[in-house]
């Protein structure tokens, strides 16, 4: 017991003189560890997000938020049955710029259940498009298509794959 509470005291300590030694500009204001939190509209729950830790850095040039350990996000339809899901390694938000940028095995899925796989992934809120310009690789229900960089829409129901190669089936006739 007493070494635990020395190896917690210890942690304690070094993180509070870790942010006393940050200038206030680069320091996060918030710091969030076990996130699991439900976001509504009208009173209809419609999202999930769930993170080992969130940052927030509110004094810093851009202002953003940041997610070390990763994200996971479920969007509910109306009978709140899971219609849509990202996971990523890694999130950063610029909130200046309203753009999300996913790195590292980043894993989305659309209402058509379509999953998308890519090392990168950047979501524009302010043009409402989703893209990457790494290599990404589509499962369908009756195909697969990879290529290298895409650009979507927000709902990734409408997409452009640049550089596409893929497995197709053909019917003989």
């Amino acid at each position: 017991m007493a070494l635990a509470m020395s190896v917690f005291g210890c942690k304690e300590k070094s993180v509070q003189q870790s942010a006393q030694s940050q200038p206030r500009e680069q320091a996060a204001v918030l710091l969030t560890d076990s996130v699991s939190t439900l976001i509504s509209d009208s009173g209809v729950t419609r999202y999930r997000i769930e993170a080992p830790q969130w940052l927030m850095f509110d004094k810093t040039d851009p202002p953003y938020q940041e997610f070390p350990e990763g994200i996971y996000l479920e969007q509910f339809d109306m009978d709140l049955s899971v219609a849509a899901s990202l996971k990523a390694d890694y999130a950063y938000y610029d909130e200046t710029a309203q753009r999300w940028t996913l790195i590292g095995n980043v894993h989305a899925m659309n209402r058509q259940g379509e999953k998308f796989e890519t090392p990168k992934m950047m979501w524009d809120q302010q043009t409402h498009r989703v893209y990457s310009d790494t290599s990404i690789h589509i499962t369908r229900e009756t195909s697969i298509i990879e290529g290298v960089g895409f650009d979507s829409n927000e709902q990734m129901t409408q997409y452009t794959i640049l550089n596409p190669t893929g497995v197709f089936p053909i019917k003989d006739e």
